[in-house]
């Protein structure tokens, strides 16, 4: 009886067991069994992995020819732009030389229409580099004035914008002439446009082709100009008045200069033919003593030095108060 038993035990074990198996079996074959999700998840960041891995290839072979082929589109476009500076260049040039053979024929003209001169006055007929030499030419001018009033003056003025557009030095003697020549009211103003119109030439000329040069040669003064201009931003004209009084920065560095750092040209011209004038004023009164003088110097004295930096200080006086009151604005 025993026996029994326990055959019929391992035959339901056996029947069991292979009921399982037939399950377990059909449910693969049915596809219902799935992995543990542990191993699962396993092989999908695996699978991930995979796929940055060959990103990342994929990435660091095109990053040489996209490198390369930026490069090439950089250069061919920094080569194109280096040409159309040179042809900028080129055409500048080719301006600023036009304008020098027409000054240089201009020249040529009023020496021309100029009466016959004897040898000995004809050596003094040029431009005074020193006193001695505008002593000379005054002598020679004066005593054709009269006659040749005109033509004289013509001269006069034709020498002084050549000298002032090509920031050439030698003015200052031109203006002692003018005193000399004229009534101190034709003198001033004689003075007052040559100097306005020659600034405003030669203004335009730095414009064309000065950019470059000027950052190069005087890059801490630009920057330091720059500076000082946005300042006195909203008195602007003042600020080019202060400048002309006094001899801070030097008349042919303003011209040259000044439109590099956004000087507008309506206010350079205006302010250059003001801010002139009390500096004309002591040129003027010097050429009246002109026979007199030993060196240029000699015009400028400790009372007209005062005088105009009491001048160049109220010139300025506006700018400093409208800073003054935007600066209180901002604060309150």
């Amino acid at each position: 009886m025993s026996t029994l038993i326990h055959n019929g035990a391992i035959a339901a074990a056996d029947k069991g067991l292979t009921t399982a198996t037939s399950t377990e079996t059909s449910n693969l074959m049915n596809g219902k069994h799935r992995p543990p999700k542990k191993h699962e998840q396993s092989l999908e960041d695996h699978r991930v992995h995979q796929q940055q891995h060959q990103q990342q290839d994929e990435q660091q072979q095109s990053t040489p020819q996209k490198q390369a082929a930026v490069s090439s589109s950089s250069s061919s476009s920094s080569s194109a732009m280096s040409a159309d500076e040179r042809k900028a260049t080129r055409r500048s040039l080719v301006i600023v030389a036009g304008i020098f053979i027409a000054s240089l024929a201009t020249m040529c003209y009023v020496y021309a229409i100029f009466p016959e001169l004897n040898a000995a006055e004809k050596q003094h007929l040029k431009i005074p580099r020193d006193i001695q030499d505008a002593k000379m030419l005054a002598k020679v001018l004066d005593r054709y004035k009269d006659m040749y009033y005109f033509e004289v003056m013509f001269g006069v003025v034709v020498a002084y914008v050549f000298l002032q557009t090509f920031a050439i030095p030698g003015s200052l003697f031109l203006s002692i002439l003018l005193g000399f020549l004229y009534k101190f009211p034709i003198a001033l103003f004689l003075i007052c446009f040559c100097s306005a119109l020659g600034a405003t030439l030669c203004y335009t000329l730095s414009n064309l082709v000065g950019r470059r040069l000027i950052r190069h040669f005087w890059p801490k003064k630009t920057s330091e100009w720059s500076k000082h201009v946005e300042e006195y931003r909203d008195s602007l004209f003042n600020y080019m008045l202060f400048l002309r009084m006094t001899p801070i920065l030097p008349n042919w560095f303003i011209n040259l200069a000044s439109p590099v750092i956004g000087v507008p040209v309506h206010t350079f011209a205006l302010g250059t033919f003001c801010g002139v004038a009390p500096p004309s004023v002591i040129a003027i009164q010097a050429g009246k003593t002109l026979q007199k003088m030993t060196s240029s110097s000699d015009a400028f004295s400790w009372t007209s030095m005062g005088v105009l930096t009491v001048c160049a200080c109220a010139a300025l006086a506006p700018g400093l108060l409208k800073n003054k009151f935007k600066s209180k604005k901002k604060v309150a």
